[in-house]
């Protein structure tokens, strides 16, 4: 096991992002040694095209901006609780077909795991996590060039990195997220390995 320190994009709407979250996810509550930052990252304002108005202004139109508040607000407010908040809003959405744009399935995520909604849904009403996530995303597309998740991001590089399956265990997701940032921060020259087909 190696010592960590890396970032990793997130929207819960993303399959992908889901994948690369379990395999963090696991690894960290098998003990990896791992510092990480979980950073949203809004696809509908990436896809926002030059003239339109950001998502930011009109965060009713988006399904994806409630969660991504929700998930900060634990994040930065009710830490012990982020990871079970995190991977319950993306099982929510893949695992269970849920709306996550409903305060309801929001606030039932929630309150399974224990984190404190009222508070959640308060902060979130006096803006401050729709701030948070904006802020992020745009350092994110700012300093990073990151356009999509999930990316990781590593000794001042990112990449954008597609798994197609879950972890089968804590060492598995141990594996697979070391050999990601090792390649990405000490394999500078590689910039890009994509398979022909899903199939191998």
């Amino acid at each position: 096991m190696t010592s960590l320190d890396f970032s990793i994009t997130w929207d819960y709407r993303c399959p992908f992002a889901r994948l690369a979250t379990q395999h963090v996810i696991a690894g960290l509550r098998a003990g990896a040694d791992w510092t990480v930052a979980f950073v949203p990252f809004s696809q509908s304002q990436s896809h926002v095209d030059h003239g339109e108005t950001d998502i930011w202004d009109r965060p009713e139109d988006d399904s994806g901006l409630l969660a991504l508040q929700a998930a900060v607000t634990v994040r930065d407010h009710q830490a012990d609780r982020f990871l079970d908040v995190h991977e319950g809003l993306f099982e929510a959405r893949h695992g269970d077909g849920r709306h996550i744009r409903d305060d309801a399935v929001v606030r039932d995520v929630l309150e399974t795991v224990g984190a404190d909604a009222d508070a959640v849904f308060a902060t979130i009403a006096d803006g401050e996590p729709l701030d948070t996530v904006r802020k992020e995303h745009e350092a994110a597309a700012r300093d990073n060039e990151v356009w999509g998740v999930p990316t990781f991001i590593a000794a001042d590089r990112a990449a954008f990195v597609r798994l197609m399956d879950p972890p089968t265990g804590g060492t598995d997701a141990i594996a697979t997220v070391e050999r990601i940032v090792a390649m990405l921060a000490d394999w500078p020259a590689l910039n890009e390995f994509k398979h022909t087909s899903l199939t191998m």
